[in-house]
């Protein structure tokens, strides 16, 4: 079948024909493609690298090269890999690349890059695809800056316990991120310039006979339904990484609320003021939240109204982060298929408050109900014994007590915190 016939079958001349191909080929993929010749000037491009050159058509393109539109420290290491491909027929895969616009801005792309051969085989220029991967970069460099500001916040603060519950929580959120990280890098990995240049040395290939080439030769026929299914995977690959970069963006906000939490405290170590327990036991839940999700764990609020409780932020935060972390763990241990921790609220009185922390897991026998909250003591193969000695005695500071009942293993256990209430208030509405 003739070029010829082929267009006519599409409603195309065959001049009409040959132009749709090459707009499948460098105007429907998101990703910037570009070829070039031996001395690194553009002889062909995407339209989106047109666009992201701030202009309108390939033709205001063609002839120049990455020094044109670029700052020295990106043009020059980018020309210097593109002549070391050339004369080493050595191709470039997956680099990181950081991109200096004259106007001051940054971009990072990672690039592919491969020898453009002639028919002969000799090397007369390369071939390339970068992806845009700024929005990750800048998403990667805030976590590291919200990490350092998680690790100072509690330096300042002078509380391990609460630091090792939130660095968990952290940690737990991590997970997340790493899991979209690696989704996001494997899509970026999974380049089909290779199969793109094929296509293109295969076209150059036929430049003599391009009508024939399109028409009866089965290959050439073939490659309309290719680029048809190149721009359908990578809308579809689009779609899927701005998918997982939403996530990531989402898990970075939280990590960013524990961090802003945890320095609110820091601030007010040593002020012993009124609190609203409601709000502490919130708080606490959210800096474990992490924790309890990945771990399937159901927290079951019960607050009645009390009156708010007279001491240090940090210091009853360290307490609820401790007892709420001990509760998912002994969650896990016990095996029950409704994992679930009650905190309550309760006014015993009009001078104490109590908060109590209530799991259905493994339980504690009797002889151990008192030796928890020694130094060192512990029953977790990982575990350190310092979480309920350094809780007890954070409670004595606040003038209040912490104790422990269950009906043995597999009963689940209750800890019950009493703190002084905050003198000559009313119960605060729940």
């Amino acid at each position: 079948m003739s070029a010829a016939v082929t267009a006519t079958a599409v409603g195309a001349t065959t001049a009409q024909f040959d132009s749709l191909l090459l707009h499948a080929l460098l105007g429907g993929v998101q990703d910037y493609i570009y070829f070039k010749d031996r001395e690194s000037r553009f002889i062909a491009l995407s339209q989106s690298l047109v666009l992201a050159f701030g202009k309108q058509s390939a033709a205001e393109v063609i002839g120049l090269r990455d020094f044109d539109f670029f700052a020295d420290a990106h043009a020059r290491p980018a020309y210097e890999d593109e002549q070391r491909i050339m004369a080493t027929g050595e191709p470039m895969h997956d680099k990181l690349e950081q991109e200096f616009w004259p106007n001051g801005r940054v971009t990072f792309v990672r690039t592919t890059k491969l020898p453009l051969r002639n028919e002969s085989g000799e090397i007369i220029g390369i071939y390339g695809l970068s992806k845009d991967v700024t929005a990750q970069r800048q998403l990667e460099e805030e976590l590291e800056r919200v990490n350092r500001e998680l690790v100072e916040s509690s330096r300042v603060a002078g509380m391990a316990e609460v630091a090792t519950g939130v660095l968990h929580n952290v940690g737990n959120v991590l997970n997340s991120l790493n899991v979209s990280a690696s989704v996001i890098a494997t899509g970026l990995r999974q380049s089909k310039a290779e199969s793109l240049g094929r296509i293109a040395a295969m076209i150059n290939e036929h430049a003599s006979d391009l009508s024939a080439f399109f028409g009866s030769d089965p290959k050439g026929r073939r490659i309309p339904e290719f680029l048809s299914s190149v721009a359908a995977h990578e809308k579809q690959e689009r779609d899927r990484l701005a998918q997982e970069l939403g996530s990531l963006q989402k898990n970075v906000d939280h990590i960013k609320e524990i961090v802003s939490m945890q320095q609110a405290y820091a601030t007010m170590v040593g002020v012993v003021e009124s609190l609203d327990p409601v709000m502490l036991v919130e708080d606490a839940i959210r800096m474990n939240s992490g924790a309890l999700l990945r771990h399937e764990v159901r927290v079951v609020r019960d607050f009645q109204p009390s009156a708010p409780i007279l001491g240090e932020q940090a210091k009853v935060l360290q307490i609820l982060i401790n007892l709420i972390r001990n509760a998912k763990y002994a969650c896990d241990e016990g095996g029950v298929a409704d994992k679930c921790i009650t905190i309550q609220i309760r006014a015993n009185g009009r001078d104490r408050v109590q908060l109590i922390v209530q799991d259905n897991g493994i339980g504690i026998p009797a002889e151990n109900l008192t030796r928890i909250f020694q130094h060192g003591f512990t029953t977790r193969e990982n575990g350190h014994g310092f979480g309920l000695h350094s809780a007890v005695k954070a409670a004595r500071d606040l003038k209040g007590t912490i104790s422990a009942q269950s009906k043995g293993p597999g009963t689940g256990a209750t800890f019950i915190v009493e703190l002084p209430a905050a003198p000559e208030t009313r119960p605060l509405a729940t």
